[in-house]
């Protein structure tokens, strides 16, 4: 139960630690690796990149890439932290094997064996369970309550087990939901920039200036790739996540009618 709480206070205090840190890094990335002098011709940044020097033509996206790069990365970070939470709720075996061994083991009326099951199981799913399985144990002994009474304890420890459980499956879920809306933004507004600094270079008395309209042109599209890329994987996965949290739920719920149920009807 220690080292359960113990991740619970690791990925409470992530996303505050992991944010600032992947922004040093996307902008150490944008100067360092993609702002390479020998990326460009005249090992000049200013100039055209190296033909066919793919760092080259991201980096003349702007000051708007190195936010963009920062937005994909934490997309990429949070989807792998959520990855190896619902992991880890889910727990050793499979969830519809874990209820489905439970059901049966308290038609035998074998509530210790089945509290046993919910240990070598663990996380989250088990965890609920299990407490509920404990009220369940406990109310077999109580003298006190009457039979609907002891039924409304059963699922209050249920409910109570849940609404300490779930916000830890949903945590972080709420940054790849804005991050899904801000990346396309941010893209709007690089392909905005862009654009204006295209149209700036058409407008110069004379000829048009060749360079800064090729470079208004890139850093149009390239922050439109990199917005509308960044928000499509967090759309995708953020959609994923919600779906594995809600089979979890369904889980739970399902594990707690039972429980209840089979008390309702095996005891007085």
């Amino acid at each position: 139960m220690s080292n359960n709480n113990t991740y619970k206070k690791f990925f409470t205090g992530f996303a505050s630690i992991a944010i600032p840190i992947i922004f040093v890094i996307s902008f150490t990335l944008y100067y360092k690796v993609l702002g390479n002098p020998g990326n460009f011709q005249g090992n000049n940044p200013m100039n055209h990149p190296l033909p066919g020097n793919v760092l080259g033509i991201v980096y003349k996206g702007g000051i708007i890439v190195p936010i963009l790069m920062g937005l994909l990365l934490m997309v990429l970070t949070f989807i792998v932290e959520r990855f190896i939470t619902i992991f880890k709720a889910k727990g050793k075996g499979r969830v519809p094997v874990f209820v489905a061994k439970i059901h049966s083991l308290l038609s035998k009326d074998d509530v210790s064996t089945a509290i046993a099951e919910c240990d070598k199981q663990r996380g989250s799913v088990a965890n609920v369970v299990r407490a509920g399985l404990t009220k369940y144990e406990e109310m077999l002994s109580d003298k006190v309550l009457n039979k609907d009474q002891k039924i409304v304890a059963i699922k209050q420890e249920f409910e109570e087990a849940t609404s300490l459980e779930l916000p830890m499956l949903e945590q972080n879920l709420v940054i790849l939901a804005t991050i899904a809306s801000i990346a396309t933004l941010m893209g709007l507004l690089g392909t905005v920039i862009g654009m204006i600094k295209a149209f700036s270079a058409l407008a110069t008395a004379g000829a048009p200036d060749a360079v800064a309209l090729a470079n208004g042109i890139s850093e149009a599209l390239i922050n439109t790739a990199l917005g509308i890329g960044t928000s499509a994987l967090a759309i995708i996965f953020y959609n994923f996540f919600t779906t594995q949290i809600d089979k979890l739920t369904y889980a739970i719920d399902e594990a707690g009618v039972a429980i209840t149920q089979k008390y309702a009807a095996k005891h007085n």
